[in-house]
Formats: structure tokens, sequence, C-alpha cells
């Protein structure tokens, strides 16, 4: 029988299962959400539930599963297999991921950052494919990195590595004189529509148009579609979310300069909205010798990059 492979994303927002011939060709996927409030045992109970499916469509496909990928939104501890925590869902706390998917399903299980295994998928098929020097980053619910560096994924000391997210930035919402913060509070998806949904905007604005005049219809599409009307404050919002963006993307190149950066998630779907003025400020702050000997474009994988990236890890030698 044929073996395959079951790649699995936990998201902080989003769970995928993917069954997938090797290299990565997709035969049948199940997808769910996060509801709010939900912990680290009721995404386990989920995926207890949904993964026989994939197991089985595997016998119907002639095959059989016969490894794991896991991509987990926070960080890991790779060698132990082991979830070190998660900035979005409550739970997550050294929990033996890897001895979890082991005993349940009996079948060898690799653990993963998310946003490694996303960026692993684009580096081998996707956006980065045919460089050495490659940094994927993704602005969804959290913002993550992945750093890959002579064609092998850098994961730091076994922890993680590339967690851009976490990178310290000025904070323009502050009115305090040299505020700064961590780009996931300014410039996720999340941190995006909470702000946006607090700020008063004009009547018959583009944005309030969109929202019905309902500040918690508001969200980062609608800014975006916004912004391309003219409204000045969506055009305010996502100039000050890409230079900060940007800022960050910049230090990345100026410290490690891969030949391309591709940016995925949610937010980055707004498109050139968002990419130009992000390529402007990257031009503005990245190390002068440096500019022209790079590009910054769009994930090429879509929402599958995790599980795909999971996929594609465990069969990575040990």
């Amino acid at each position: 029988m044929e073996d395959m492979l079951l790649g699995v994303e936990i998201g902080g927002a989003k769970l995928q299962l993917v069954l997938a011939r090797p290299p990565c060709e997709i035969i049948a996927s199940r997808r769910g959400s996060v509801p709010v409030g939900a912990e680290a045992l009721d995404i386990l109970e989920w995926i207890a539930e949904e993964a026989p499916t994939l197991i089985h469509a595997a016998r119907e496909h002639g095959g059989h599963v016969g490894r794991i990928g896991v991509g987990f939104g926070g960080p890991v501890d790779t060698a132990m297999g082991r979830s070190m925590m998660s900035h979005q869902v409550g739970g997550w706390q050294d929990v033996g991921l890897k001895s979890w998917f082991e005993q349940t399903f009996g079948l060898p299980t690799l653990v993963a950052n998310d946003s490694n295994a996303a960026g692993w998928a684009e580096f081998r098929i996707g956006a980065g494919k045919g460089t050495r020097h490659f940094f994927y980053t993704n602005i969804g619910s959290g913002i993550g990195g992945a750093l890959i560096i002579s064609g092998h994924l850098h994961n730091g000391q076994g922890f993680g590595a590339g967690e851009l997210g976490h990178m310290r930035v000025p904070d323009w919402t502050s009115p305090e004189s040299g505020a700064s913060d961590i780009l996931e509070h300014l410039c996720s998806g999340w941190a995006i529509e909470r702000r946006i949904r607090k700020i008063p905007i004009e009547p018959g604005s583009p944005l309030a148009r969109l929202s019905g005049g309902e500040p918690e219809n508001r969200t980062c599409a609608m800014l975006s579609a916004a912004a391309l009307e003219g409204d000045a404050y969506a055009c305010a919002e996502i100039g000050h979310i890409a230079h900060t963006m940007g800022l960050a993307i910049a230090n990345v190149i100026t410290l490690a300069h891969p030949e391309r950066v591709a940016v995925g998630g949610g937010v980055s779907l707004m498109g050139e909205t968002l990419f130009e003025p992000l390529r402007r400020a990257v031009h503005e702050h990245v190390f002068k010798p440096y500019r022209g000997h790079y590009a910054i474009v769009p994930c090429g994988l879509g929402e599958q990059a995790v599980p795909i990236g999971a996929i594609l890890l465990a069969q990575e030698p040990a």
C-alpha cells in the first residue's frame, strides 16, 4: 500500500487537516475554526474526531497514512515535540503534542512551529522556490516568521527563530513620546480590527458605509476597500501598518539579506494597497547597499501553506 501523510494546522483562528501523497499532492482536507474561548483540549477533541475521516480516505485511495506533520501556532520545543505556549489560545503551555498524536493515532509525528512550516512550504514549492536565502512572514491573527539560510530552515537552538511579530517597533498609537510595542500588538489582523472598531469614523465615509455604520462590523478587508475609495482614515491606517511592518522587515533584510521576502496571511490579501507602501518603507529603512538586491512578494500557497509545510517537513531526514 502507498504511504501517505497527514498534515495538521493548529492555529489561533484556523484548524486544518490535509491528506497528501508524497511529496505534497493533496487528496482530501478538512477545515475548522477555533471558537471564541476554546482551549487546547477543545482543539485536540476536534482533531481526534476529524482525523479518522482522512485516515480512512487514505485507504479508499489505495494507501495508508504513514506519518503526521503538525504545524502549531506558537513556540515549539522541536526535539521534544512539545508546544511551549500560544499567544492566541489558552491551555497550550508545555503540551506534549508529539506524544498525544502518536498515542492517539499510532503514527510517528513531527511537530513544528506553524510559521516555520509555512515558510518551508513557500521555500520549497511557493514564493521562495529557486532561492537559497529566503524569509517568510504572515500577517494574520498573529505575526510569525521563518528564515531559510543556504537552503536550510533556521530553527535557532531548537525553540524557533525569525519571530518577527515579537520584534519591538515604534508604537504610533501611543500618545507617549518614544513608546514602543511588539509588532504583533500593532499590525496583526486581530490588532488592526480591534483598533479600527474603537476609532470614531466620519459618518458617510467609505469605511462607515462599507460597515453599515456599525463599528463592530469593520474588518481588514473593509479597511482595504475603503482605502481604494480614498477614505482618509483607511489610507492613513494602512500607511502606519505598512511603515511599521516595513521597518521590521528592513531589519531582517539588513541582518540576514534574503533574496526574497514573502508576506502571507489574511492582512496580505489587501494586495498592492499594502504591498506598495510596504516596499517603500523597506527601501527607506534597509541597509543602503542592499537596495535592489531583494524582492518583497505575496505568498504563493494560500491558506494551506501550514499543513503542506508540515507534510514536507515530516519527510525530511531526521
